[in-house]
């Protein structure tokens, strides 16, 4: 690629001064310098191409301001739909090299997506970071930092760029390569959530066991489990701008913190209408929970799970967690149960078919992928949304923690969205019931009832495992919501009570 622009060097130079004291915004230094520098790297940062929303070269995210932070990175560059490395962008007023907050931020987005590699940069300042180190808040900024130039070194550093974050470098390998000989010693989310959940877990058990002596063994583990998959389900949708933000927080102060939060899950209940959440007995619904209502949990231990969820204690940003992670984290917490002593006191085991078995092992996500191509991708090849694709069932006989029934389930909002964007799509988001609406970056998506009526046709799944089933129901969930926030999931729901997805357990 050939190195950016002189002009545009020449140009940041000789207003420096005036952007770093003035009104000049993050918006502007984007689109003035930014972006002109990565495409000078080969990306397509305008989607020039036309290429489907699934298959874009860049991702720029909506930017949902939380407390003066930005909730989601800036951009992200992708390689057939697959993430590489996220670049969060700032003012030229802010000082890159220096500043541990914009260093932290980054640092967090990159680590809960399992990334390598991710950029900061004001274009004055080029910082590339490696997020595979867990990050702590007190971190300075040059923590994890493996390389800084200026925007004066640009030019006589390009080859170095260029050989790292161009898109040829990324198709060739050498993004792989280069930060394979920079991995040092890492603690990645997934194993950091892992301890984090049995943690809670372990303190949920011991806390539940002694403050309700009449639950059955079984009665524990499922009520610890739904306990656990709801504060994750509506932390996650807090930090997707799904759920007003805070909310799990805010429950730290005062007493009663049980029958506050369930508070939260009632309200949940009326919002989503999905299995997570159901108390009452409705139509067409022949089980619902009762158990967990009647619970008593002391306050401290709620606390001490809500503690660490939170900028800036939390390392984990819950916005950018890919389920695929978050599958891998449950199929290993789902290894260990929860046993009752005869003086009903809860010890954790692992499970005897998992210590038989040597493990637990998850199907890695590239083999999902390859399997869901070559199997769905062939069946729907040059059909309709209409036809043979509306009859189709896709059935997982023993699903576990879903990773298979994600993939599928992905592949089709995928190609439902790209079929209905090729068939005049203005007209289809103006009918009575559209399953498609453009976004404020005028992008086309999937409405929330089109993904869930996706979901509920297509999908089906049965395990042995109640847990492992309440675990996919969670992740295709939050598959339902995601790219959604507040206001467009508000404007939804009316058409989005339906029944909750076709997962079960066998008896």
């Amino acid at each position: 690629m050939n190195p950016p622009d002189k002009k545009l060097i020449a140009t940041f130079d000789y207003n420096l001064t005036t952007y770093k004291k003035g009104p000049y915004n993050e918006t502007q230094v984007r689109r003035e310098f930014i972006d002109p520098l990565f495409e000078d790297l080969g990306w397509d940062i305008t989607n020039k191409q036309g290429y489907a929303e699934a298959y874009k070269d860049v991702i720029h995210e909506d930017g949902i301001k939380i407390g003066g932070f930005t909730k989601a990175p800036d951009y992200c560059f992708r390689v057939g739909g697959v993430r590489k490395f996220f670049l969060e962008a700032k003012k030229p007023a802010i000082n890159i090299e220096t500043n541990k907050d914009a260093a932290y931020q980054l640092r967090r987005y990159g680590w809960s997506a399992k990334l390598p590699l991710s950029i900061l940069t004001n274009f004055e300042e080029f910082a590339v970071y490696d997020c595979r180190t867990k990050p702590v808040k007190t971190d300075k900024a040059s923590h994890s930092r493996i390389l800084y130039l200026k925007y004066t070194d640009y030019i006589e550093h390009w080859e170095e760029i260029n050989n790292i974050f161009s898109q040829e470098a990324i198709l060739k390998g050498s993004f792989d390569k280069y930060s394979a000989t920079k991995k040092k010693g890492t603690a990645e989310v997934d194993a950091v959530f892992l301890q984090e959940i049995e943690r809670w877990r372990e303190i949920l058990a011991k806390n539940i066991a002694l403050r309700n002596p009449n639950l059955s063994q079984r009665e524990l583990n499922f009520a610890i489990q739904q306990t656990i998959d709801r504060i994750i389900f509506l932390r996650i949708c807090e930090d997707r701008g799904i759920e007003i933000y805070g909310r799990l927080m805010a429950l730290q102060n005062g007493e009663h913190v049980y029958k506050r939060l369930f508070q939260l899950f009632r309200k949940a209940d009326a919002k989503y209408n999905s299995g997570l959440f159901h108390f009452k007995k409705e139509k067409n619904r022949k089980y619902f929970d009762v158990l967990t209502p009647q619970l008593t949990i002391d306050d401290n231990v709620l606390k001490d799970i809500f503690t660490n969820l939170y900028y800036p204690d939390s390392p984990y940003e819950f916005s950018v967690l890919p389920a695929d992670i978050l599958g891998q984290v449950y199929e290993k917490f789902l290894g260990k149960v929860i046993r009752l002593t005869p003086t009903h006191q809860a010890k954790i085991e692992e499970k005897p078919e998992v210590r038989k078995a040597g493990g637990v092992y998850y199907t890695p996500t590239y083999i999902v992928d390859y399997i869901v191509k070559q199997t769905i991708g062939k069946l729907v090849a040059g059909k309709s949304p209409k036809g043979v694709v509306s009859k189709l069932k896709i059935l997982d006989p023993a699903c576990g923690s879903g990773s298979f029934l994600i993939g599928a389930y992905q592949f089709l909002l995928d190609w439902h969205l790209e079929q209905y964007v090729n068939d005049n799509p203005a007209k289809l988001a103006r009918v009575k019931k559209p399953r498609i609406y453009q976004s404020v970056n005028k992008e086309w998506r999937l409405t929330t009832d089109e993904r869930k009526r996706i979901l509920l046709n297509n999908i089906y799944g049965v395990d042995i495992d109640s847990q492992a089933v309440e675990v996919t129901k969670l992740s295709l969930l939050l598959k339902v919501l995601e790219g959604e926030n507040e206001q467009t999931i508000d404007n939804q729901l009316a058409m989005f009570h339906l029944p909750t997805p076709s997962i079960t357990k066998t008896t």
